[in-house]
């Protein structure tokens, strides 16, 4: 591959990251109830779930995928379960700080897994990698080295992408803590993540 396809394939991935979808609301509302280490967790579980639909684009797998309908719908309906989990629990906590910080001992493996699995089941995440990527990169010619840049690339672009909106939202929930202000943070969380918990069942790839 050609530095020019590398470099579009990075700018295509960090704008199709950055537009809100399931993943994003679901890391904001998990770093904002559970904290920025947590969150980060959480993203490391995205970025692996990129890099599977990635490996399985590039070793021709998409035709597997495509035959394992069956699979993605069930971890659909599970990730659509676990956002709502998300939100109940978000709901719950509201305003009382020693719920919040109970979620925040949640552990980071939980949040990995979260977000490994809330990616498969992302549709966005599978026209991604197995729609527009090929459009992007000639993966009949991807060579080992090819591949290995292009995990690095992926690595790193979600990472960068990610980082600002667990930080952020981390930030927020240290920032405001009187119970009132809490409360409402927490319940408009739980809100856009049960939203993200009906589109991903009403959603189809």
């Amino acid at each position: 591959m050609s530095a020019a396809g590398f470099l579009a394939y990075a700018l295509a991935l960090a704008l199709a990251a950055a537009i809100p979808g399931p993943g994003v609301v679901a890391l904001v509302a998990r770093a904002l109830g559970a904290g920025f280490r947590q969150a980060m967790g959480f993203t490391l579980g995205l970025i692996l779930g990129d890099l599977t639909f990635l490996t399985a684009a590039v070793f021709g797998l998409a035709l597997v995928a495509q035959a394992m309908g069956e699979l993605f719908t069930i971890v659909r309906f599970v990730a659509a379960a676990y956002l709502g989990y998300l939100a109940w629990k978000l709901w719950r906590a509201a305003g009382n700080a020693a719920e919040v910080e109970a979620m925040a001992s949640e552990t980071v493996l939980g949040s990995f897994l979260a977000g490994l699995t809330v990616t498969l089941a992302n549709p966005k995440t599978i026209v991604f990698y197995l729609a527009l990527l090929p459009t992007l990169v000639d993966l009949q010619h991807v060579g080992p080295a090819d591949y290995a840049v292009l995990v690095v690339l992926t690595t790193l672009v979600l990472f960068l992408v990610m980082t600002p909106y667990a930080a952020l939202a981390a930030r927020a929930r240290h920032v405001l803590r009187r119970p009132s202000v809490l409360a409402r943070l927490n319940r408009s969380a739980a809100l856009i993540l049960g939203g993200a918990a009906i589109w991903s069942l009403v959603r189809r790839a």
